[in-house]
């Protein structure tokens, strides 16, 4: 089955999925334990709930009548800070039913982040629930532009209005708005090196375009079941559930990555695709190689396809899941927020043999490999940055023209700042041309730590960068250097780094001169020449080093 070109906008499609299968269930949500967020009463049992297609509609109709009654219009930007829960989706497309923008926030932001993306999207309302009100709290005064602030959840803070309370009153028929693929629809913040987000506008064409590619690559029908793991703000989780919401398949919402609770949810769910990140699929390896999960308690037979896609994946990681799971089809996808997500490349299930490579252009795409002027194409076998030309590339990024027209320098043309070469046909990525940091699928941005780092009293220079690791990829790694006559321990500044985020906390400190070029630049490449390749080739050959 293929996305009939009628769709217009892409709520068209689950009002489509409602009249056609309004009694099936759509979601499903696991809370796992793990998650804690819903009690049960047995300690090692899930939370379960699920939703059907009418259901899902309804309460995207009702949540888009919300806005409207409260005088939201057209390209207003509704922002949403949720984990992933039954609600995520449904609200989503009340804010696309409502002609508005849907800007989704990552759920690792500080504070001040929060505060930050607010206020470079314009967003006039924010949905947010209970793991975030300490956050909202702290800037709640700094947020006039805000208006609305909706809560998901129980005990409503009372900075914000309730959310289930607000919508249950507003019809759930739809507001019929009419969208062309050309309208508007949403805003996901992406980052440069410096770490200061930008916003990526996408607009229905995108998202329409999204749901072909995922669908065209790994043959989603209305009987496939796909297990979502990763974040619901991030492209990736949704653009790849945009296969199966083409088609009018199932979705499960798993809240935990621990391996027994990713097979019971493949095998009591039924499951049939799974989208892994390296470090959950390298768990469930080792898990059942030490014997702690055990294969024969779980059905798995109808599990057919396992992809992995936001960071670079190790051969030898896939060599060892087919020893594992023969049966199974493998795919890699490559993309980014500003391309609509995964996609634009992929390795194809029909080129396991090509493992290394990102691939090859997806469906609807044309890739090419550009010289130093962003436009010309270098010759074949020559290193040059990856561009991407699709109906998934961005419109723009928000209220930032300068930053727009240095990443599309050439109509319908999109740089990705990740340098490559083609090799026999399939693309190979060489190196980043940023120094964006990718651990466990998520970016971490050197310069802020590098700067957080720098108001320790006993460093003189800090450098960080990615260094390989086994499971998560990469690792952040500080090189730093202290200043004459001073001593720091690698406690002290563990303890330092205490008071940044967690993920963003180096998990290796190494003490040493940090190189900087004749311009004052800190020359990475030649402190991850220096420290990381002889950890990459070992982990990727199965050695630790």
């Amino acid at each position: 089955m293929t996305m009939n070109t009628e769709f217009e906008n892409i709520t068209q499609i689950l009002e489509r999925n409602a009249a056609e299968w309004p009694s099936d269930v759509a979601l499903v949500e696991i809370d796992t334990p793990d998650d804690g967020r819903h009690k049960t009463s047995v300690p090692d049992r899930t939370y379960r709930a699920d939703m059907t297609w009418r259901d899902f509609d309804e309460k995207a109709n009702r949540f888009a009548n919300f806005l409207l009654s409260r005088g939201y219009k057209r390209g207003d930007k509704i922002a949403i800070l949720l984990m992933n829960c039954l609600e995520w989706l449904p609200i989503y497309f009340g804010v696309l039913k409502a002609g508005c923008m849907a800007v989704p926030l990552n759920f690792r932001y500080t504070a001040d982040e929060i505060k930050y993306c607010l206020e470079l999207s314009d967003a006039g309302a924010l949905v947010f629930g209970p793991e975030f009100t300490g956050r909202i709290e702290q800037i709640v005064d700094r947020i006039a532009q805000v208006r609305t602030r909706l809560y998901v959840g129980k005990d409503c803070p009372t900075f914000a209005e309730p959310y289930r309370a607000l919508i249950d009153y507003c019809s759930s028929r739809s507001p019929s708005l009419k969208m062309t693929q050309d309208d508007d629809a949403a805003i996901y913040f992406s980052s440069g090196t410096t770490g200061f987000p930008k916003a990526i506008v996408l607009q229905h064409r995108c998202l329409l375009h999204s749901c072909r590619v995922e669908q065209a690559h790994h043959g989603q029908t209305k009987d496939d079941t796909f297990l979502c793991i990763p974040p619901l703000y991030h492209t990736g989780a949704k653009m790849h559930w945009f296969g199966s919401f083409l088609v009018g398949g199932r979705a499960v919402l798993l809240k935990g990555v621990r391996p027994e609770w990713i097979l019971r949810a493949v095998s009591e769910e039924h499951c049939t695709i799974v989208w892994l990140l390296v470090p959950w699929a390298q768990d469930i390896l080792d898990a059942i190689e030490r014997g702690d999960v055990k294969l024969e308690d779980y059905k798995l037979d109808q599990w057919r396809l396992m992809h992995i896609g936001a960071q670079p994946v190790p051969p030898a990681l896939i060599k060892r899941w087919k020893t594992v799971f023969p049966h199974h089809d493998y795919d890699t996808n490559y993309g980014l927020s500003e391309s609509t997500g995964p996609g634009a490349v992929h390795l194809g299930i029909e080129n396991i043999d090509h493992v290394g490579a990102i691939g090859v252009a997806g469906f609807g795409w044309e890739t090419k490999i550009v010289g130093s002027d962003g436009i010309t194409p270098v010759k074949p076998g020559e290193v040059g940055e990856l561009a991407l030309k699709g109906p998934g590339v961005m419109k723009e990024y928000y209220h930032n023209p300068e930053a727009t027209a240095e990443i599309m320098k050439e109509p319908g043309w999109l740089l990705t700042g990740d340098m490559a070469e083609e090799r026999d046909g399939f693309i190979y990525l060489v190196d980043r041309a940023k120094d964006v940091i990718i651990t466990g699928g998520e970016n971490l941005y050197p310069v802020q730590i590098e700067d957080f780092v720098r108001a320790n009293p006993k460093v003189k220079d800090v450098a960080v960068i990615g260094l390989p690791d086994a499971r998560l990829g990469e690792i952040a790694a500080a090189i730093v250097s202290v200043k004459e006559g001073m001593t720091l321990t690698e406690q002290e500044f563990n303890d330092f780094c205490l008071d940044l985020p967690r993920y963003k906390r180096p998990r290796k400190v190494i003490f040493a001169e940090v190189p900087r070029n004749p311009t004052g630049k800190i020359e990475k490449p030649k402190l991850r020449k220096m420290y990381g390749a002889a950890g990459l080739v070992a982990q990727q050959n199965g050695i630790t080093a």
